[in-house]
């Protein structure tokens, strides 16, 4: 039978749309469904600022009466305010094996970018590149950690078949959690011992204040990097309240100088490793788990999220060991707080330095997450 596309409107008749990953998954051990509401309020205008300055539509794939894969396009307007690409996005592409179904979802998604102008489609970005980004290629027997996507083995190719072409591949690092190498800790000792610098926790009593110094390094440090948007005022302030309950402030810190932030570490505790088996769904017996999980119990895993400096710190010789300063940091505070590993990432393939500094702390690359494009009408 031909496969049959269906559009869904942002934040109204979602269901199918957060179901299909059922029927895509239901039967791979390593994937972790994320919890219903979580992806409801990222879906829906009114609960997810990254509408103020975007346009999401939302297709399903339906086959023999039931849906079989899914996918968003997306135009980011902060996105093409800064780089003028003319690109549109996409996202949520998951699909059963079936090139007929992953090619009608490509056609829907670049249909609907070429109809707003679009000339470039690229993805997935689910739904910007500061959520979930990239395919996963490599990596597939191990569940993801909290916000990172998760795909099988077969969507690169059926991507590849639909037309897609790789653009960049970023890479997850894991980090078996032990005391910092001596080039590490000597780079900590001479970072402390400097009296301008210190290393604060991030503190949750004035979480917005403190979001919002984590995010203008994060706007300043990540300026130059490939695909980079900034993320909005309003955008801050979410990020602050989903930090409430998740965040374990030994994991996130500032470093400072003069009492000024002028570098980020943001690690959260690995969510999924909390939900795994609540089927995503939340109920009175589920959230007294996750509470207990998180608090109690406390996760063993980790995911480093944000790690940057200011730029203009970057050519001070004084301040030179201050990244991987900041990651020997990150180490013994994981160390204390009874943490087994954490995922460092991503990180861009062509990051030489940050890659290169992070392999020297004994992180290996567990899985890679792909970037593709396709020129549209091509």
């Amino acid at each position: 039978m031909s496969v049959e596309i269906k559009q869904h409107q942002p934040g109204k008749d979602l269901e199918d749309f957060i179901q299909v990953a059922f029927e895509v998954f239901g039967d791979d051990p390593a994937w972790v469904p994320p919890l219903h509401m979580e992806i409801t309020d990222r879906l829906t205008p009114e609960k997810n600022p990254f509408f103020e300055h975007a346009e999401v539509a939302l297709f399903t794939a339906w086959k023999d009466g039931k849906a079989v894969g899914r996918i968003s396009a997306q135009i980011d307007h902060e996105h093409l305010r800064i780089h003028q690409d003319n690109a549109g996005f996409f996202g949520f592409f998951d699909t059963v094996d079936d090139q007929e179904v992953a090619s009608a979802l490509v056609a829907a998604a670049e249909g609907w970018l070429a109809n707003r102008g679009m000339t470039v489609m690229r993805g997935p970005f689910s739904l910007s590149i500061n959520e979930e980004t990239g395919m996963l290629v490599e990596g597939f027997d191990s569940p993801p950690t909290i916000m990172s996507p998760h795909h099988r083995s077969y969507q690169a190719g059926l991507a590849e078949g639909a037309g897609l072409e790789k653009a960049k591949d970023c890479y997850g690092w894991k980090h078996q959690v032990a005391p910092a190498p001596p080039r590490a800790q000597k780079a900590w000792e001479t970072i402390t011992s400097l009296p301008e610098v210190q290393f604060r926790s991030v503190s949750p009593r004035n979480l917005k204040k403190e979001v919002r110094d984590i995010l203008d390094v994060f706007n300043d440090a990540w300026q130059h990097n490939w695909g980079f948007v900034p993320a909005t005022d309003a955008e801050a302030e979410k990020m602050a309240a989903d930090l409430q309950l998740i965040l374990d402030k030994e994991l996130s810190f500032f470093a400072e100088i003069d009492g000024q932030p002028v570098a980020i570490c943001v690690c959260l505790p690995n969510l999924n490793e909390v939900i795994a088996d609540f089927e995503g769904k939340l109920t009175p017996v589920t959230v007294a788990k996750l509470i207990w999980r998180l608090k109690i119990r406390r996760p063993k895993s980790a995911r480093l999220m944000l790690l940057g400096i200011r730029t203009d710190l970057r050519g001070k010789k004084r301040y030179a060991p201050l990244a991987m300063a900041v990651i020997a940091e990150l180490v013994r505070r994981g160390l204390k707080q009874g943490y087994d590993w954490a995922e460092l990432g991503w990180t861009l393939e062509d990051n030489r330095l940050i890659n290169a500094t992070i392999r020297s702390m004994g992180a290996t690359i567990y899985k890679r997450y792909r970037l593709f494009e396709k020129p549209i009408g091509a």
